[in-house]
């Protein structure tokens, strides 16, 4: 008897330890994430390197001021937030294995991250065989819709179609060249587009060409587009092509006094780079632009330029990446959870009432509500907005344009 008694001591203690631990929720429903009484572990992956960084610093950059605020303000579930960063260096190949590395070695309650596409459908698979959770930052060509992804970002409805809409209304454009980088994002978008332009604008494309990321040669596209004369050029080139793209066509004589130009893809991030004296006059189709002018946006504005310096700037993915941290935070809360699918199931209908944008609203399909707006490139580098649109319902998957 008294030898059964010794041999269940430990089991005592391990019980007795289990129970501490669980009236801590440290077991109760966060069994195999990184989650301590007093810490939590969420990842970054980005490219901190390569063609994309210009484009995908920006995110990183809001994506950790937004967790340092919320440390500041007492953590969330009385945890600090721990980052790990993997750089995903502008290779679909490489995010999908620092994803991997993220969820299964790491254990990370959550991932901010991706930029293009081609990344998020290289970790995808991963994110959902391993039930993580992924929230993304960028506008994209919808078409998709996961219980592991809150897009944070605008889909082609909000984005696309709204610019084909406005462009066509207040320009008369009838006839458009497509122009994009050579992966699936801008492929999808400009099928998208293309059936706008054909079947509901009754417009013509005149041309469509792709140019591999991190391509520097564009004049050869920009030839044909003298040649074409289109009233509208509808542009989706990323990354760092940008830069060459606008100061070629600007020393060619393509700008706005001569040919209308409206980018899915350049915000205040890629200006730096190709400067607005290089795109004046041309616009874009965002949700966000820093020169938003509400007490939301002028706080952020504020916060962003204490942490990153004076000059830096802040696009509409840098400012969709900063919500993702906050989103998480609001339904992890929701949930008295950091497990996945409890934190999954408390997303939908979570309000943003701080957001720069404004106000955003979780739906049901994972996207946000938010508004569409266009902006006009000015010479220093900041857009001037000219149209914006009421709260647009996201819809991942319109009918007639997939």
């Amino acid at each position: 008897m008294a030898q059964r008694l010794i041999r269940s001591k430990p089991l005592l203690a391990l019980s007795l330890l289990a129970a501490a631990l669980f009236s801590q929720g440290v077991l109760a429903d966060n069994e195999g994430l990184a989650v301590t009484p007093t810490e939590v572990t969420v990842g970054q992956l980005h490219s901190a390197t390569g063609t994309m960084a210009i484009s995908e610093t920006g995110s990183i950059q809001a994506e950790r001021l937004a967790i340092e605020q919320i440390n500041a303000s007492g953590g969330i579930l009385g945890r600090q937030i721990k980052v790990i960063q993997e750089d995903g260096a502008s290779d679909w190949p490489t995010f999908a294995e620092k994803a991997k590395k993220l969820l299964v070695n790491d254990k990370v309650a959550a991932v901010f991250g991706c930029w293009t596409s081609a990344s998020r459908k290289a970790v995808l698979p991963i994110f959902e065989k391993e039930n993580g959770l992924l929230y993304y930052p960028t506008f994209y060509e919808g078409l998709e819709q996961s219980k592991n992804v809150i897009y944070t970002g605008q889909e082609a409805t909000q984005q696309i179609l709204a610019s084909l809409d406005w462009i066509a209304k207040t320009k008369g454009a009838k006839t458009f060249y497509l122009v994009g980088s050579d992966y699936i994002w801008p492929r999808t978008s400009m099928k998208i587009a293309r059936k706008h332009i054909e079947n509901v604008l009754h417009g013509t494309v005149v041309g469509e060409d792709y140019y591999p990321l991190g391509n520097t040669q564009f004049g050869s596209l920009i030839n044909k587009v003298k040649l074409k004369k289109p009233d509208v050029v509808f542009a989706a080139v990323v990354g760092g092509s940008n830069v060459a793209f606008y100061k070629q066509l600007n020393a060619a004589g393509v700008n706005s006094a001569k040919q209308t130009l409206l980018t899915l893809s350049v915000t205040e991030d890629e200006l730096l780079g190709i400067g607005g004296e290089n795109m004046a006059g041309f616009y874009a189709s965002m949700k966000y632009f820093q020169s938003l002018d509400n007490p939301n946006n002028k706080a952020f504005v504020e916060a962003f330029k204490a942490k990153y310096g004076k000059d830096a700037v802040i696009g509409d993915v840098t400012q969709a990446a900063y919500l993702g941290p906050w989103l998480w935070k609001a339904a992890v809360e929701k949930a008295g959870s950091f497990d996945v699918d409890k934190v999954v199931a408390a997303s939908p209908g979570i309000e943003l009432k701080t957001a720069p944008e404004g106000y955003v609203k979780v739906h049901e399909n994972h996207h946000l509500w938010s508004k569409s707006r266009i902006g006009e490139v000015q010479p220093d580098g900041q857009f001037k907005v000219i149209y914006e649109s009421d709260l647009v319902e996201p819809n991942p998957f319109p009918k007639g344009y997939q």
